[in-house]
């Protein structure tokens, strides 16, 4: 006879009544994650938030506040990146709904290559776009013409560079259009122009709308457009005059600058909750149950479509980097480029730089131990939050991507202000060092790791990890043989974003590197800002080369998991 008074298997406690509650394993593991991503994204970010908050000098309520918004240069600077992000909303809007319809009402031969080119902005650095846009300028006016400096070439360039967070939010609600809605508009006579007016393009008014507010919050947060286009015409906006003033000052203004990172935040905050108003608030309920949309214009190829995406493309993409790498070959600044006067003397001159050198091993370094580390916490932090649907484990997911959405500018200050002071136990300070900046890369970049592994995970069938539960699996066993397996592609995908996203990384890095600990981004701005603009476009030409590779690479796992790969969706 069994007794049945006592559990078989009695759980493991902390005595004083406690014996009975067993603290599982998956349950630990969740609660350090969490603490783990509160400890290195929100303590930060907050600290600094309150900093803004504090007494003034002489103790008076909010007097950091209240002496920074009354600075001329602030308000300056803020009324210059409203209205230069406003521009560059409607531009990014425009031509990222455009490019969307065009590709996606119809067969378009070339689709992936196009798609490829028109997405290219969110693999060129800002840095290195707005240097090809300046060499492309510079050929196109020898005479000195200097349209690009200034508040209007800063939202045009801006623009160009959000456009694809439109592009991508159009066509993927273009997608998911029911395609019974195009075939009765057919079928009762509605010609193809009234189809696309009164019944796509209504539809995706939300996801344009919401593509926008990316756009506006990417644009706000940006730091190379402005920083090479702004400084030098003289149009300051937050994220430079938060440069400005640390290079200038040091982290003595660290509160000064809390009060301009306070603007930016609320800035962005603002845009994605405009973002979830405007999804909430104008989407429209259909079926998704029938087939899919499959476009408006038949299976014939529409030669003008073409025609437009395809001269778009080649003068987004294209262009401007054959600008630039015929300002990588030119023999000095102002001497116009003939195949007489081309050589390489900008590349032997950046490989004979120590210091480029080393910017490009620290980059090279820093990318690869970055992207192993989001992919270490992405893959156990995916499988609490969606196969195991811990609280604690998708609280910290959540946590995890305001660092990703906040301008990069404002967590270099946070991560400043937190690991300036020694460490309480090892008594050493992580600012200028190597440590810092792979700190801030991940948590800059885990988000884009742990989207597609959370995304790959959510297809598995929990059937899988509750066989393994059930038999006494124990959760790092599921996590090895069982997650692991299944989220490899993703996982690899993701962590090749993260490292070609880092490779040329600046709005981060231009706070934290010091001497040693160089990356190519700086170098580019550093170069470019010196007024070395041959140098500059050589290590930008090679810079390119690299995220070229790993894009490459990129697309090959891209086959396997088309869905984490934007120009094979």
């Amino acid at each position: 006879m069994v007794d049945v008074s006592r559990p078989a298997f009695p759980a493991r406690g902390f005595g004083l009544g406690l014996s009975r509650v067993a603290i599982k394993p998956e349950m630990a593991l969740a609660a350090g994650l969490l603490g783990l991503v509160v400890l290195l994204s929100a303590w930060p970010l907050a600290r600094l938030l309150a900093l803004a908050f504090s007494p003034g000098d002489a103790g008076e309520f909010l007097g950091t506040l209240r002496d920074g918004w009354q600075s001329r240069a602030v308000q300056r600077a803020a009324a210059n990146t409203l209205t230069a992000s406003l521009g560059a909303t409607a531009i990014a809007t425009v031509s990222g709904t455009g490019l969307a319809l065009l590709l996606g009402l119809g067969r378009f031969r070339g689709h992936t290559a196009a798609s490829f080119l028109v997405l290219s902005p969110l693999l060129v650095p800002s840095q290195i776009m707005a240097l090809a846009w300046i060499e492309l300028f510079g050929l196109a006016w020898p005479g000195g013409g200097r349209p690009l400096y200034g508040g209007a070439g800063i939202a045009f360039l801006l623009g160009l560079e959000s456009m694809p967070l439109v592009f991508l939010a159009v066509r993927a609600s273009l997608a998911l259009l029911p395609g019974d809605l195009v075939e009765a508009a057919r079928i009762c006579g509605v010609s193809r122009r009234r189809t696309v007016a009164r019944i796509v393009l209504p539809l995706l008014v939300p996801a344009a709308a919401g593509g926008a507010a990316l756009a506006f919050a990417a644009s706000i947060g940006n730091f190379g457009i402005p920083a090479l286009l702004g400084i030098p015409g003289r149009f300051p906006m937050l994220t430079t005059l938060v440069y400005q003033r640390l290079n200038g000052f040091g982290p003595s203004v660290l509160a000064g600058v809390a009060v301009i990172a306070l603007i930016l935040v609320a800035l962005t905050l603002a845009a994605l909750l405009l973002r979830f108003a405007v999804l909430r608030t104008l989407a429209v309920p259909v079926e998704r149950t029938s087939a899919p949309f499959a476009g408006v214009f038949g299976p014939a190829p529409r030669p003008v479509a073409e025609a437009i995406v395809w001269s778009f493309a080649l003068l987004v993409a294209v262009v401007p980097m054959g600008a630039l790498l015929v300002g990588s070959l030119a023999p000095a600044l102002g001497v116009a480029p003939t195949l007489g006067t081309l050589s390489g003397d900008n590349y032997a001159a950046i490989w004979a730089s120590p210091a480029i050198r080393r910017a490009l091993v620290n980059s090279a370094a820093l990318g690869a131990a970055m992207a192993l580390l989001c992919g270490a916490l992405a893959l156990p932090l995916a499988y609490l939050a969606r196969l195991r649907r811990l609280p604690a484990a998708r609280l910290a997911g959540t946590i995890a991507e305001i660092p990703f959405a906040v301008p990069g500018t404002v967590l270099a200050l946070a991560l400043i202000l937190v690991f300036l002071p020694p460490l309480p136990v090892l008594r050493i300070s992580l600012y200028a060092t190597p440590a810092i900046l792979l700190l801030a890369y991940v948590v800059r970049f885990l988000p884009l790791v742990l989207a597609p592994v959370s995304s790959a995970l959510s297809t598995l069938d929990p059937a899988l990890d509750d066989a393994g539960r059930v038999s006494g699996v124990s959760v790092w066993r599921r996590l090895a043989f069982i997650a692991a397996p299944l989220a490899a592609p993703a996982t690899a995908a993701g962590m090749l974003v993260a490292a070609l996203t880092a490779f040329n990384e600046l709005t981060v890095s231009v706070l934290l590197w010091s001497a040693g600990t160089e990356t190519v981004g700086v170098m580019v701005f550093s170069l470019q800002y010196e007024g070395n603009s041959g140098q500059a476009a050589a290590l930008s030409v090679v810079s390119i080369g690299v995220v070229l590779a790993l894009a490459l690479m990129f697309d090959r796992l891209g086959r396997r998991t088309p869905a984490v790969v934007p120009w094979r969706g």
